[in-house]
């Protein structure tokens, strides 16, 4: 049995919308809404789901660089919530991030290999004299070479700015990382290499993944298990073999329908769901996909449905599955 590195029980994580003149709280948000998974050590774990459905949420809130609004957020049997500030510090290096966007999250001022090695000697885990060293090691295991150590962020392609970031989140030999859509920027072939470089240093390093994106395909390639998000909501997780083979929820069928064949004389039968998605700061009363859902008859629209198990750990919030 696989022991779960991270627990995730309940979590909500709510933003206030404030107005009037004294800026009252008027509402919320519900960018995450009661949403419950574990993760095993050494898996990848997919979160898919449209823009907007709090995804990249769960990912900070995970790692708590957002507070949590409720639940709980277990990391190798410690509420990490929970924990004070030294404590927490400590805690940082084990869990990292990659960032969806490579440009933006790099300082435009600051050399590469600076920028890569930051973090440890601000962590005290290495002395100056061995951090360049260190760093270009790294930076090779990531295809990418020594001399690039004294370079600019902006001398590098969007690939090679992934790599790096990467790299950054390597260097503190974590145990968990959260890839926020690492691909989603790049063209096909630099994805394959980045997806294929995620692989290999999983097998090497034992690494968890939390990989977070809207492309069911790339999802296919580097998980083991996939959550669906609809709306701050999680409506079906499965394996992935079980998700590809027997989506139970309409709005993860539709999703599937969406993913291009890659033989031009077959064609896959495209479920369009029809609407705009709803805002999470007012989301439709019952099940959230009432609005949106082919299926949708009355009680859907008055009830929420139970998020079950329907049999090998396949879990579905659907009236109709």
């Amino acid at each position: 049995m696989s022991q779960a590195l991270i627990e995730v029980d309940h979590l909500k994580k709510y933003f206030p919308i404030t107005g009037g003149i004294f800026q009252r709280t008027v509402g919320n948000v519900k960018a995450v809404d009661d949403v419950s998974f574990t993760i095993n050590k050494g898996e990848s774990f997919g979160l898919v789901g449209e823009s907007g459905c709090g995804k990249s949420t769960i990912g900070r809130t995970l790692l708590r660089l957002l507070e949590k609004t409720e639940g709980k957020v277990i990391f190798n049997g410690q509420d990490i919530h929970q924990l004070p500030k030294e404590k927490m510090r400590a805690l940082r290096p084990r869990m990292q991030i990659v960032f969806q966007d490579p440009f933006s999250s790099l300082n435009p001022r600051i050399k590469v290999g600076d920028a890569i090695g930051e973090a440890l000697l601000d962590h005290g885990m290495i002395s100056r004299k061995e951090l360049k060293q260190r760093v270009i090691e790294t930076l090779e295991i990531c295809g990418l070479s020594g001399y690039h150590y004294d370079r600019y962020p902006h001398e590098f392609s969007g690939g090679q700015r992934q790599r790096i970031g990467i790299a950054r989140a390597l260097i503190m030999n974590p145990e968990f990382i959260v890839a926020d859509e690492p691909v989603s920027a790049l063209d096909v072939s630099i994805q394959a290499q980045i997806i294929n470089l995620l692989s290999d240093l999983q097998k090497e390093k034992q690494l968890t993944y939390l990989f977070i994106s809207h492309d069911l395909s790339v999802v296919e390639h580097l998980c083991d298990r996939i959550g669906v998000m609809y709306l701050g909501s999680m409506v079906e997780m499965a394996s992935k073999e079980e998700l590809f083979r027997n989506p139970l929820h309409p709005y993860t069928k539709a999703l599937l329908s969406a993913i291009p064949v890659p033989d031009p004389t077959l064609k896959r039968e495209r479920i369009v769901l029809k609407g705009d998605i709803p805002s999470p700061a007012n989301p439709p009363s019952g099940c959230k996909f009432h609005t949106r859902c082919p299926l949708a008859s009355d009680i859907c629209k008055q009830q929420a449905p139970e998020y079950r198990n329907m049999g090998d750990n396949h879990f579905v919030a659907c009236h109709f599955a």
